[in-house]
C-alpha cells in the first residue's frame, strides 16, 4: 500500500478534472480525496502500487478534453487508511483566481445526443457538458458559478440538477447545463424584430437560406451573417449591404468531407479544423469548387471552419453543405453581440435573424489562421483560444500591455502567465475603443489583477497610447518593432541576443520616421537597430496606405531619377503630388516593407487602390508563380538595403513582357535572399545565430517559407510565430514580456 500526494498544475480547474480523478480512482478501487486549490488540483490517492501506477498513466495520457497539464508534483507519504474516495469542496477564497476556459466546440458525446431521437435533448440547440460549450463569452464574474454567468436566469429542472450534482455524469458542475424544459430557446425574427411564428425556427431558417435570403445568426461570441456561398448574386448582395468590397468572407462547412471538396488540405490542416477550438483555417481552394467568386475576390484561398455550436450543426441538416458565415457587422465596426444592438445595426443587411435568449456577455470573433509546416500561423487569435494563458518566462510584474492601433489585443500578466485578450479590432473606430476599455475591465475582474505597470506603443497618437497617458500610474513606452521581436521571443522564452527581422506596414520609429523593415539585435531588455530598408517618402502620408499607386510612383521617381514615369500615374495626379513631395509637404519618410509590396503591386498593374489593409500584398502573393525562375538585384550598405535596383529590374521585366506571376515570384525570392544576406552579415560581425521573424509581412506563407528555408539551409536557428499572430494582434505579448521583467 502507498499514499501519494499530487498537485496538478495547468488548465485543470473548471474543466471536469475533479470528477475525472474521482472516476478513475473509484474504478481502480483507490481511496483518498481531490480538491481545487490555489496551485491547481490537489489530491491524495491511496492504494496498491500497481493500481497507483495505472492511475498516474491515465491521469497523464487521457485527461479531460479541456484540460492542459503543465506539471505534476508528486510526494510519497505513509498510508493512513482512507475508506473511500471523495471530491472535497474548495475554499471560495482561492477560487477567485481560477483560470477560465475558452469556449469549446460541441463534443462528440453531445453531438450523438443532439441527433438521437430517443434522447431528451434531441435537436436541442444549447446542448453542452463539462467538455464543451460556452464559457468565456457567458462569464460575468468569478468564481465560475451559474449565478455569475448569463445562464443565471435559467433555473435547472430536476433532471438537469441531478446531472449537475452527479460526479459520474459528464455534466457534473457544467454551469451552462440545460435542456428544452429549462434552458434557452431559439427564435426567428424579421428585420423589424417581429417573431416569425413557426413550429421549428431552425428548419425555417434553413428554408430561407436555400431561398437566397441573408440571415443574422447568433453564435457564441456574436452574430454571423450567413447566406448561400454558391449563389453569386446573393453573396454580391451581402457585400453591397455590408459595405465590404473585397475582403474575403469566411465559410462554414457541414463536415470535413465538404471542406475537402472545396479546398486542398495540407499537413496539419485537418487536425486544426477538427480541434476543439474550431478556428477559421485559410486553405488553397480547388479551381472547380463552385464557390461564388465574390466570396473571396482575386484570391486562390478560402477561409473555412467547421460547426462549433449545436445550433450550427442543426443548420447543416436538410441539404445545406456550406454557408458564408462572416462577422455580423458593418465593415470596420466591432461584431454585434447584443440582441437589440444587432437588430439596430444589422437590420439593413440581414433579411431575418435566427437568435436566442441566452445573452452573450463578452463579444469574441472567430480565430483565423493558416498552416505553416503543420503548425498554426495565427492571423487572429480569439474564440476557442482566449483566455487560455501563455507561459511567460521570468515574469515578475503585473502588467497591462495595451497593444497597437490596428488588430488590437491587450495582454495582462499574472504570476508566470500572460493572458492575451480576444481580437478587439481597429481602435480608430469609437465603438471598438469602447469595447477595448470594457474588455480590459472584464479581464481585470476575471483574473483578479490590478496591474502595477502599463506598457504602450511609442506612437503618441494611438488611442491605446492615449489610454495609458490618461492613467495615473507607472507606464513604459516601447518601440513597435522591438515589441514585435519580443512577441516571438516570448513564445519560446528567448532572452537574446537574437537577430530580429521585422517586416510590416508601419510603426513609429525612435527617429520619428515610419519604420517597417527593421534589422534589430534584440535582448529582452533592449535592442540595437542594425539597419533597415532605405528610407523613401510616403506621398500624402497615410493616404499612401490606401492608395498603393503613390508608392509605385515615388519608387519609380527615385529609381529612374525622374526620367521615367508611367502615364497612368500622371493621370492619377502624380505631377501635383510630386511637387508636394519636393516641398516636404505631408511626405514622411518610411522604411516600410508593406509599402514596398504596395509599390510592386501597383507597378505591375495589380492594384492601385486597396479596400482593406494588406490587400495589395495579399494579392501579390496569390498570383506568384512557383515555377518562375530568377530573382532581382539589390544593394546593401552596412545593414541598410537599397531596393531601387529591384524596381529597375521589375520595370525591365515589364518592358520585356514578363508576366505578373513571374515578377511576383522573383520579388518574393529576392526578399528572402536579402534577409539571408543581412543575417549572414549579423552572424559574421555580431555572432548572431538565432533569427526571429515577426511582423505582418510574415503572414505571407510564400515569403515565410522561402526565408525560413534559406536561413535554415545556412545553419541559422529560425523562430516563427505559432502561439500569437505575427501581425499587430500579437504585439501586446511582446510589450508584456518586456514590462513583466522591467526593473524600476
Amino acid at each position: 500500500m502507498k499514499r501519494l500526494r499530487l498537485i496538478v498544475r495547468g488548465i485543470v480547474q473548471g474543466v471536469g478534472f475533479r470528477p475525472f480523478v474521482y472516476k478513475v480512482a473509484s474504478s481502480l478501487g483507490l481511496t483518498g480525496w481531490v480538491l481545487n486549490d490555489e496551485e491547481g488540483v490537489k489530491m491524495e490517492i491511496e492504494g496498491d502500487e500497481e493500481k497507483l501506477e495505472g492511475f498516474l498513466r491515465e491521469l497523464l495520457s487521457n485527461p479531460p478534453p479541456r484540460a492542459e497539464i503543465e506539471e505534476v508534483e508528486k510526494e510519497e507519504l505513509e498510508p493512513i487508511g482512507y475508506s473511500s474516495f471523495e471530491i472535497r469542496e474548495s475554499e471560495k477564497s482561492f477560487e477567485r483566481s481560477v483560470l477560465i476556459s475558452p469556449d469549446i466546440a460541441t463534443c462528440e458525446d453531445c453531438l450523438r445526443e443532439l441527433f438521437d431521437p430517443q434522447d431528451r435533448r434531441y435537436r436541442y440547440p444549447f446542448i453542452n457538458c463539462t467538455n464543451c460549450g460556452p464559457r468565456f463569452t457567458i462569464i460575468k464574474d468569478v468564481p465560475y458559478d451559474r449565478d455569475k454567468t448569463t445562464m443565471a436566469s435559467f433555473k435547472m429542472c430536476p433532471d438537469c440538477l441531478s446531472e449537475y450534482h452527479d460526479p459520474w455524469n459528464r455534466r457534473f458542475h457544467a454551469q451552462p447545463n440545460a435542456c428544452p424544459r429549462c434552458g434557452p430557446k431559439v427564435f426567428l425574427l424579421d428585420r423589424e424584430g417581429k417573431e416569425i411564428q413557426t413550429e421549428d425556427p431552425i428548419r425555417e431558417a434553413i428554408r430561407l437560406l436555400q431561398e437566397g435570403k441573408i440571415l443574422a445568426v447568433k453564435g457564441l461570441g456574436g452574430f454571423h451573417l450567413a447566406c448561400d456561398p454558391f449563389k453569386e448574386e446573393v453573396v454580391w448582395e451581402l457585400r453591397r449591404r455590408k459595405w465590404r468590397e473585397d475582403k474575403p468572407f469566411a465559410l462554414m462547412c457541414k463536415n470535413l468531407e465538404v471542406v475537402k471538396e472545396l479546398c486542398f488540405l495540407e499537413d496539419g490542416a485537418e487536425r486544426l479544423l477538427l480541434s476543439k477550438e474550431r478556428p477559421i483555417v485559410i486553405l488553397k481552394r480547388r479551381p472547380s469548387c463552385g464557390i461564388a467568386p465574390s466570396v473571396a475576390p482575386r484570391q486562390n484561398t478560402l477561409g473555412v471552419m467547421l460547426p462549433y455550436t449545436p445550433l450550427h450543426h442543426l443548420l447543416f441538416q436538410d441539404g445545406i453543405r456550406c454557408l458564408v458565415m462572416t462577422s455580423g457587422n458593418v465593415s470596420d465596426e466591432p461584431i454585434a453581440y447584443k440582441d437589440q444592438e444587432a437588430l439596430e445595426r444589422l437590420s439593413k443587411i440581414a433579411d431575418f435573424f435566427l437568435t436566442h435568449n441566452r445573452p452573450i456577455w463578452m463579444r469574441c470573433d472567430d480565430s483565423v489562421l493558416k498552416v505553416f509546416r503543420g503548425k498554426p500561423l495565427f492571423f487572429r487569435r480569439s474564440r476557442g483560444y482566449v483566455p487560455k494563458p501563455i507561459f511567460l518566462k521570468g515574469a515578475k510584474r503585473k502588467v497591462l500591455a495595451l497593444g497597437a492601433e490596428l488588430k488590437n489585443t491587450f495582454c495582462i500578466t499574472r504570476g508566470p502567465y500572460a493572458f492575451l485578450s480576444h481580437h478587439i479590432g481597429d481602435l480608430e473606430n469609437y465603438e471598438t475603443f469602447r469595447s477595448f476599455e470594457e474588455a480590459i475591465e472584464h479581464f481585470k475582474k476575471l483574473l483578479r489583477v490590478e496591474p502595477e505597470l502599463l506598457v504602450h506603443d511609442l506612437h503618441p497618437d494611438y488611442l491605446s497610447t492615449r489610454y495609458a497617458l490618461e492613467k495615473d500610474m507607472p507606464r513604459l513606452a516601447i518601440q513597435h518593432h522591438f515589441a514585435h521581436a519580443l512577441s516571438c521571443m516570448a513564445e519560446y522564452g528567448l532572452e537574446g541576443p537574437v537577430l530580429g527581422i521585422i517586416m510590416d506596414g508601419t510603426g513609429f520609429g525612435e527617429d520619428a520616421t515610419v519604420w517597417g523593415c527593421e534589422f534589430l539585435e534584440v535582448r529582452i531588455d533592449g535592442f540595437v537597430r542594425l539597419g533597415h530598408l532605405q528610407y523613401i517618402e510616403m506621398p500624402g502620408g497615410e493616404k499612401a496606405i490606401k492608395e498603393p499607386w503613390r508608392m509605385g510612383a515615388i519608387y519609380l521617381e527615385r529609381a529612374f531619377e525622374g526620367n521615367l514615369m508611367m502615364e497612368h500615374y500622371k493621370e492619377l495626379g502624380w505631377d501635383l503630388l510630386k511637387e508636394g513631395v519636393k516641398k516636404g509637404l505631408n511626405a514622411p519618410l518610411c522604411s516600410s516593407m508593406g509599402r514596398l509590396f504596395d509599390a510592386v503591386s501597383s507597378l505591375i498593374g495589380l492594384r492601385d487602390m486597396v479596400n482593406y489593409e494588406g490587400q495589395a500584398a495579399i494579392e501579390l502573393e496569390a498570383i506568384a508563380d512557383p515555377k518562375a525562375q530568377g530573382d532581382y538585384p539589390f544593394e546593401m550598405q552596412e545593414y541598410v538595403v537599397d531596393p531601387l535596383p529591384i524596381i529597375r529590374a521589375i520595370v525591365r521585366d515589364l518592358e520585356a513582357g514578363v508576366n505578373k506571376g513571374q515578377i511576383a515570384m522573383r520579388f518574393h525570392r529576392t526578399l528572402s535572399k536579402m534577409i539571408l544576406k543581412v543575417a549572414q552579415r549579423a552572424r559574421e560581425e555580431r555572432g548572431l545565430q538565432e533569427v526571429v521573424l515577426s511582423g505582418g509581412c510574415f503572414q505571407n506563407l510564400l515569403l515565410l517559407e522561402l526565408t525560413t528555408s534559406l536561413l535554415e539551409g545556412d545553419s541559422f536557428k529560425v523562430y516563427t510565430h505559432h502561439k500569437v499572430p505575427p501581425n499587430d494582434g500579437g504585439l501586446s505579448l511582446g510589450q508584456a514580456y518586456y514590462g513583466s521583467r522591467w526593473e524600476a
